[in-house]
C-alpha cells in the first residue's frame, strides 16, 4: 500500500486542484462550489496526499448525531489503490470521535465499485432517489456507528 497522508483541506489545496478538477476528478462540482462547501458551516473536507500531490478528497457535514457524506473523489489515474477506502475510514473514525450515530450518503446507482466499497464498510441501502444525477438515480445508504 502506498503511503497516503490525510489532512484537512485548505484553500491552498483547493487552488492546487482547481485547474484539474473536472478533467482529473470526473464531471464534478466547480471550484467555486467546492470553495463554498469548504467554507460551509458544520462541513469538513479532507485531502489524501501522496508525495505532496492531492490524489483524492472527501467532504462531510455533521448535524448533531448524524453525518452526511457529501463526496468521496479519487483522481482518475489513482483509482483502484484503496484511496477511497482510506478517505471513507477517516470519515467513519471522525464520526466515532464526535458521538455520531448514523452516516448517510448518496451514490450513483451505476457506480458499482463505490456501492461495493460502501457495503463492505457496513453501509446498507435505504432507498432510491430518481434522476438525482441528471438522468441517473442515486442509492441512499446508511451506516450505524
Amino acid at each position: 500500500m502506498e503511503k497516503i497522508e490525510i489532512l484537512e483541506m485548505t484553500l491552498e489545496d483547493l487552488a492546487q486542484i482547481e485547474n484539474c478538477l473536472n478533467c482529473d476528478f470526473d464531471d464534478f462540482w466547480s471550484a467555486s462550489i467546492l470553495k463554498s462547501e469548504l467554507m460551509g458551516q458544520n462541513k469538513t473536507y479532507i485531502v489524501a496526499k501522496k508525495n505532496e500531490e492531492i490524489v483524492g478528497f472527501a467532504g462531510f457535514m455533521q448535524n448533531f448525531s448524524e453525518v452526511e457524506i457529501m463526496n468521496i473523489v479519487v483522481k482518475k489515474n489513482c483509482r483502484g489503490r484503496g484511496i477511497g477506502k482510506i478517505l471513507l475510514q477517516e470519515i467513519i473514525e471522525n464520526a466515532k470521535n464526535h458521538d455520531v450515530q448514523e452516516i448517510f450518503l448518496e451514490v450513483n446507482e451505476n457506480n458499482k465499485i463505490a456501492r461495493c466499497l460502501y457495503q463492505n464498510m457496513g453501509f446498507a441501502e435505504l432507498g432510491k432517489r430518481k434522476n438525482y444525477y441528471k438522468q441517473e438515480s442515486a442509492i441512499v445508504m446508511l451506516k450505524k456507528v
